[in-house]
């Protein structure tokens, strides 16, 4: 197996190292070895290679990663490990303390082309020696090997060895356009090869297929990584570097004028000033700084761009950077920056936006959830999200500990808009009215999905229950709540076409069988409802006796599936390219409305109970022993044609394609949803390949037809069981291109998950070093933002 090969490698060449050792000191002489161990009887000729040597007793790892969590023994390894797995991020590189101090070496002889020429130095060896007592672990054997690796490849190139792979990412940065800001913080997240337009025809940028993998190795993960292209399936192409370079470009260029931007200078000091008005008790950080000029105008593009269509309740006609509240901006722009790959600049405008709402909260009197303003719900939504899909276990707990708070908003809010609505006495609102209410109306929706989506993933107990919404409106079209009438009279009448339905009528409908039209968003928030009546249904200890009420669900389902023909047309055009006809809501909806059906037959609230925690060792764990829950029947063949679904849109598209641009085109929703499917086709596979008894011929059609997605187009057959492959594919999928770090959490978790299914144990050694992949920049735990 390839993890057995990096482990068995490094140890066949360390047992040759003394012979080489001293062979290649013979020529020199041999330094005195004067600092002695003071816990053995080792000796050493620097006193820092004793010191090394010395961690290996008292087990500290001083030396922390900035860019992940991730700890070691000894600089040098923070630095391969920077290189090896940080360097294709797009980030500065980090430097050696030698390359600092000393200026350029002299070019090293070199004999010949093969790897064997490369030969190691006496204080090299040494090194090795203080930190391993003459024993490679893993880790170090695979750093060295990667490095000589590095170095020959460098040597073939002829560029300097410390020439780092991600300097033609920065490279570029810095050369760019002025919508490019070379002096944002560059980002510990890797730059997509390309970033989504909806005119752009794909296609016509796919180059040849990459012809061979490049495994990823880090203490934070596991030495195994299969990349995409290691999989036999069609389609997997990468861009050519040039084309991605122009098409990040044209995203910014060419971004939908929607998007608010700020206009000049002078705007942009008064955002400032009305932060500094807000901040109040200065609480915020004193390493905040607002961007600049080019760069707020990108983050807000890239929100209103990439993220706002999978979520609208803001309103972008009347969105003003510069009369909205700092802390709302500062909000927005933390998740613009996420899409903008600016991890460090996004960590600090969310932290912004927590100080501001914070001081605001705690400063205000006589405090009451009905007279709370829109904005701090707004805000408080926006940094939830940041902070449960960051893939950071601190952030999620500090998101949990505000749910009760915000759930206290929406029902004293939506109190207050009834009595305003209540007021009015039957007479239709005017347009500025009408646009307050509707926002008011999204916002609480939005913090209803929202919370459904926590409870998909974590299995947390709803904080919101749809009784919340019974009078209220569903949200209206896309179209008329972007509109851009501004005749009061052609207005009304836009209105009195668009049609008004409450939330308890289209419930009912559904329940009853009845197809109801109404808008994308409103389909979004009733497959909300309808899974968390599974959930709730799942949980009670009726449910396996209550076949009424599970009859009563899956018709609902169906007729909610049936609803989205009558769905109302949306004519606003959205800048993103999916595999989906209609608005981004309803392709967001139809992964939901796919787990909500798995549900019915399958619980998994042990993988998301572990998934809380952010270990991808535990959550993999508890994916295996799921085995069981996964029955082989009649109705389990239904959900698995789901999963099939799921799986075959990413195949048919062209997984590269899917990997690199999803994660921007798509919501953070699909990985979400379709995790609970994945672990369900990926177990269904394996008790197919081992159980006793045969398959049956559904069985057996359905395990081609998912075998046929792999080898059609494909020369070379699998040549491992197909379960496992269908994991290590979808953790490819999940790892490649990361803008929420919950979806690098998931993808390790199923590539570990697919070693199981194959019969492979993780060493216990190097599973108690994992660090939890995160998307905090500061690394150590006490600095935490949380």
């Amino acid at each position: 197996m390839p993890a057995a090969n990096v482990a068995v490698a490094p140890a066949t060449s360390v047992a040759s190292t003394p012979t080489n050792r001293k062979s290649s000191v013979a020529t020199g002489s041999q330094p005195e070895r004067k600092y002695k161990c003071q816990f053995c009887a080792r000796a050493f000729s620097r006193s820092e290679h004793r010191s090394r040597h010395e961690r290996s007793h008292t087990k500290e790892r001083p030396f922390k990663c900035m860019k992940c969590r991730s700890t070691f023994v000894r600089r040098d390894l923070l630095l391969r490990h920077d290189r090896t797995v940080h360097a294709k991020d797009g980030g500065v590189p980090l430097h050696s303390d030698g390359k600092r101090r000393a200026g350029p070496k002299a070019p090293r002889a070199v004999s010949g082309p093969s790897k064997s020429s490369i030969a190691l130095d006496n204080a090299t060896l040494e090194q090795l020696e203080a930190s391993s007592e003459g024993n490679f672990d893993v880790e170090t054997a695979a750093m060295l090997i990667t490095d000589l690796q590095h170095k020959t490849a460098m040597r073939h190139s002829g560029l300097p060895f410390d020439a780092a792979p991600g300097m033609s990412g920065m490279a570029y940065a810095q050369n760019d356009s002025p919508m490019m800001d070379a002096s944002a913080s560059f980002s510990s997240q890797p730059m997509p090869d390309a970033l989504p337009r909806g005119d752009v025809p794909w296609d016509a940028f796919l180059t040849e297929p990459n012809p061979k993998a490049h495994s990823v190795i880090s203490s934070g993960s596991f030495s195994d990584q299969q990349s995409l292209a290691s999989v036999s399936i069609p389609n997997i192409q990468p861009l050519a570097m040039g084309q991605s370079l122009e098409l990040i470009t044209d995203i910014y260029k060419a971004a939908n004028s929607k998007a608010p931007q700020v206009l000049n200078d002078d705007e942009r000091n008064m955002i400032l000033d009305n932060i500094r008005i807000h901040d109040s008790e200065r609480a915020i950080p004193d390493g905040f700084r607002v961007p600049n000029l080019a760069s707020l105008n990108r983050y807000l593009s890239t929100y209103f761009n990439l993220f706002h269509h999978h979520l609208p309740f803001l309103h972008p006609a009347s969105f003003k950077p510069t009369e909205v509240s700092p802390a709302l901006l500062l909000a927005v722009l933390s998740i613009g920056a996420l899409y903008a790959f600016d991890q460090d600049q996004a960590y600090l405008m969310h932290i912004g936006s927590k100080v501001l709402v914070n001081q605001f909260l705690q400063n205000k009197e006589n405090f009451s959830s009905r007279k709370c303003p829109l904005w701090t719900m707004q805000s408080s939504l926006l940094n939830m999200i940041f902070a449960s899909w960051s893939g950071d276990a601190k952030g999620l707990e500090w998101a949990c500990s505000i749910k009760s708070l915000l759930a206290n908003m929406v029902a004293g809010n939506s109190y207050e808009l009834k009595l305003r609505t209540d007021s009015r006495g039957g007479v239709q609102p005017t347009r500025a009215e009408w646009v307050e209410d509707e926002g008011c109306r999204r916002t609480y929706y939005a913090v209803y999905i929202f919370f459904g989506l926590l409870t998909m993933t974590y299995n947390h107990t709803p904080a919101i229950s749809f009784n919340e919404f019974e009078e209220l409106q569903l949200p209206s079209s896309e179209g008329l709540w972007n509109s851009k009438v501004t005749d009061e009279e052609a207005w009304q009448e836009q209105l009195k076409a668009s049609p008004s339905v409450t939330f308890m009528e289209a419930h009912d409908n559904l329940f009853q069988g009845e197809a109801l039209k109404y808008s994308a968003f409103a389909t979004r928030v009733m497959i909300n409802a309808l899974f968390l009546e599974v959930w709730y249904h799942k949980r009670s200890p009726e449910a396996l006796q209550d076949v009424v009420t599970e009859y009563k669900l899956r018709l609902a389902l169906e007729t909610w599936e049936k609803s989205l023909d009558l769905c109302e047309p949306e004519a606003d055009t959205v800048p993103l390219s999916a595999p989906y006809k209609g608005h981004p809501l309803i392709f967001n909806a139809r992964a939901m409305f796919r787990n909500a059906r798995a549900r019915l037959e399958v619980d998994l609230k042990t993988v998301q109970e572990a998934l809380r925690y952010h270990d991808p060792y535990e959550v993999a764990a508890t994916m295996s022993a799921a085995r069981d829950r996964v029955r082989r029947s009649g109705e389990m063949l239904k959900v698995i044609e789901e999963c099939y679904n799921c799986i075959e849109t990413a195949i048919r598209q062209g997984v590269r394609w899917v990997a690199r641009t999803s994660p921007t085109n798509w919501s953070v929703e699909h990985p979400l949803c379709g995790m609970d499917l994945m672990i369900i086709l990926t177990l269904w596979l394996y008790r197919l390949e081992h159980d006793e008894e045969p398959a049956s011929e559904e069985e057996g059609a359905m395990y081609m037809k998912i075998r046929a997605l792999f080898e059609n187009d494909s020369e070379n057959p699998l040549t491992s069981q197909l379960s496992s492959v269908v994991a290590n594919l979808w953790g490819a999928i999940l790892s490649e291109v990361v803008v929420w770090g919950i979806t690098r959490l998931m993808g390790e978790s199923f590539h570990l998950h697919a070693q199981a299914l194959i019969g492979y144990v993780d060493d216990v050694e190097v599973s108690s070093n994992v660090s939890t992949p995160s998307m905090i920049s500061q690394g150590a735990d006490e600095d935490s933002v949380y």
